[in-house]
């Protein structure tokens, strides 16, 4: 921890020492949220250093589970992503219910038995009123995104953590719960509060969709290319014009807030009534269209009906709207998505050429390999070369839904089956995926009791929803995906050997990107697809030299978000340089890097060293004169410690000669 973070922390911890004596904070050390909370959690008279922290009862826990059914299964898939973000960090992700209780956690293990200690696991009540002053309780509390930093907490024992969180609304404006990312308070990362921001309007704008199936969204933004994107806007209107709900960014658009919706018409926030709208030509390509807000502000549009409006039709912003509804003729040249998963690597073509030959004669595939090597995009390639590529490709991973909740997702429920059902029912994934593709990623993590009905299912077709007398009758396609053996599982008692073969009719193994001959190619495609057609970027042979020895541990995830943050890196650019690569994936890339003869061919067998040196040279420079030499912000841009760049520049000083920097 560097000084100034150290003195920082010593002012808040004495500030928190006048507050406790004489109620007095020194003006601006404290922020007003916080002296709010430590104001409150006063008045309740938590004890500072007796307080205890408190836990539900399993079944209490299980209860708030199904009651929150919905927020769980929206929310789990961003907290892995959010988790792979900042995993290695002394970290977890967690999920509150609207009253703190944490529903789902996901963390590092070294920090995990430490949190458990003071009860920061599933369970673990974290509201204000039992644990004073902390990010969960206190944003809650003020409606807000909350950072709480070490003795900013009201009770002692939890200084040792650093926490950020923020409420989670529902598309009307309720709180759902809270989305936290609480960390070791030495090893606090700056772009944590953003990446916890970011993941609950990620949540909050899946749940639009499914909440109203018969209402009118309207999806805008500013700028066409930001419609269908996290930052879009939605609003909600009843078929009668009525305003119902929206997200952050539509509020922000309108002028609005949470606490000012109510009342408001389609034509109240548009320059333009709905029967106007409806008036126009055609919904059923969802064409981009022009509207003004009542501030003026012209903005894009996409329009979504409910199932209960009959066809009705807008007029494309395009000047010539049959290219926006015409579907493209796919060609007899056109390459399947199968097809573009081969660049070269003899593995990758003849795992494709095997799925060729059983795509369409109903067998079911389970494909093997580590995580981030592609086995979801291998199995939408296998639904869309198949005979059922018309129908829907229905997703679902074992490991991140709750045990308690597998059932009834994979399955369905009928109306009242348990406490927090949804009032219609939920007819589950299998059913979701009759006529098409069923997607059982991280198989081997099912439940054993489950994985009876799931095989039967697969023998008879039929499926019968939780709390009910009926069974409905499907016809689907099965791909499974594991990142480890299942035979093993099978081996180990863990796992049935009926419902093994019933779902290994054949077996494909993906090889690590690490094996894959076509690395480069792959790189190569991946920029492509990121930067789009109508930009033209590069990437410099010393980056990919790097690419081709890099050991690869997150696999194609990680060149993905490698590619991605380096192009955003690189602005107006044309070619991705070493600049612009992470110094923990460069440092990373030493166990993998070969030699280089001058040229830039590889030597076998000789030390990476030279260039790795050479690659962090040529960052650390680039880094200081981004930032005018200044060493402080240069190792924050880097992420690195001020006495770490400092070690770093007197070595490379002696072989690289002098590296201009001053420090503040």
């Amino acid at each position: 921890m560097g000084s100034l973070a150290a003195d920082r922390l010593n002012c808040i911890r004495k500030a928190r020492e006048d507050f406790l004596s004489h109620g007095i904070i020194p003006a601006g050390v404290i922020n007003e949220t916080i002296l709010r909370s430590w104001q409150r959690s006063a008045e309740r008279g938590i004890g500072m250093e007796r307080g205890e922290t408190r836990c539900i009862p399993r079944y209490d826990l299980m209860q708030r589970r199904e009651m929150n059914n919905t927020l769980l299964l929206r929310s789990q898939p961003v907290m892995e992503n959010l988790y792979h973000e900042i995993c290695g960090t002394s970290s977890m992700v967690l999920l509150a219910d609207s009253e703190g209780v944490i529903l789902h956690s996901i963390g590092d293990p070294d920090f995990v038995d430490q949190a458990q200690k003071v009860y920061l696991k599933p369970g673990g009540i974290w509201s204000e009123g039992v644990n004073g002053t902390n990010a969960i309780g206190t944003a809650l509390v003020e409606q807000s995104a909350v950072h709480v930093q070490s003795s900013e907490h009201f009770i002692d024992k939890n200084r040792f953590l650093t926490c950020s969180a923020t409420p989670i609304f529902d598309p009307r404006g309720a709180i759902l719960g809270a989305l936290d990312v609480s960390g070791d308070y030495r090893v606090h990362q700056q772009h944590t509060m953003a990446l916890v921001r970011l993941s609950a309007q990620i949540i909050e704008n899946q749940m639009f969709a499914p909440e109203f199936p018969d209402d009118i969204v309207v999806c805008f933004h500013l700028k066409p290319e930001f419609i269908g994107t996290l930052y879009e806007g939605i609003a909600v209107f009843t078929p009668q014009g009525d305003f119902i709900a929206a997200n952050r960014s539509a509020l922000l658009q309108f002028g609005l807030d949470r606490f000012r919706m109510a009342g408001h018409r389609f034509d109240s926030l548009f320059r333009l009534s709905l029967p106007k709208l409806l008036e126009q030509d055609s919904f059923q390509h969802h064409p981009v269209l022009k509207l003004q807000l009542q501030s003026g502000a012209e903005v894009y549009a996409r329009v979504w009906p409910g199932a209960t409006i009959s066809p009705v039709t807008f007029l494309p912003v395009s000047s010539s709207p049959s290219q926006e509804t015409k579907p493209r003729p796919s060609g007899p040249g056109k390459p399947s998505l199968l097809h573009e998963l081969e660049l070269g690597d003899r593995r990758m073509q003849g795992l494709i050429g095997k799925a060729l030959k059983v795509v369409g004669h109903d067998i079911p595939i389970m494909i093997e390999g580590e995580s981030g090597t592609g086995k979801e995009l291998l199995a939408r390639a296998l639904h869309m070369a198949g005979p059922r590529k018309n129908g829907p490709f229905v997703p679902v991973n074992c490991a991140s839904i709750p045990e308690g909740l597998i059932e009834s997702e994979l399955f369905g429920y009928q109306e009242g089956a348990f406490t927090g059902a949804k009032r219609k029912g939920h007819i589950g994934k299998i059913r979701e995926a009759d006529k098409g593709t069923l997607f059982l990623d991280e198989i081997g993590e099912m439940p054993l009791q489950l994985q009876a009905r799931l095989l039967r299912v697969l023998q008879d077709r039929m499926v019968s929803p939780l709390g009910g007398t009926g069974s409905f009758r499907v016809e689907l396609s099965v791909v499974c995906a594991t990142n480890r053996r299942v035979r093993d599982a099978v081996a180990a008692g863990t796992f049935r050997e009926d419902l093994y073969y019933r779902l290994n009719g054949l077996l494909l193994t993906l090889p690590s990107l690490k094996e894959r001959e076509d690395r480069v190619l792959l790189a190569t495609k991946i920029l492509h697809d990121l930067a789009g057609t109508e930009r033209t970027v590069s990437i410099s042979r010393e980056v990919l030299q790097i690419f081709e020895h890099h050991p690869w541990p997150g696999n194609i995830r990680q060149m993905h978000n490698v590619l991605r943050t380096a192009l955003a890196l690189l602005g107006e650019g044309h070619e991705i340089t070493v600049e612009e690569l992470s110094e923990d994936f460069i440092e990373q890339a030493g166990n993998g890097i070969t030699g280089v003869k001058q040229g830039g061919e590889p030597v076998a067998g000789s030390s990476g060293s030279a260039l790795l040196a050479d690659v962090e040279a040529r960052l650390i420079s680039a880094t200081l004169d981004r930032t005018g030499g200044n060493i402080a912000a240069a190792a924050r841009n880097m992420g690195i410690g001020r006495n770490t760049l400092y070690r770093k520049l007197r070595s490379l000083t002696s072989t690289h000669g002098n590296v201009t920097a001053h420090d503040v």
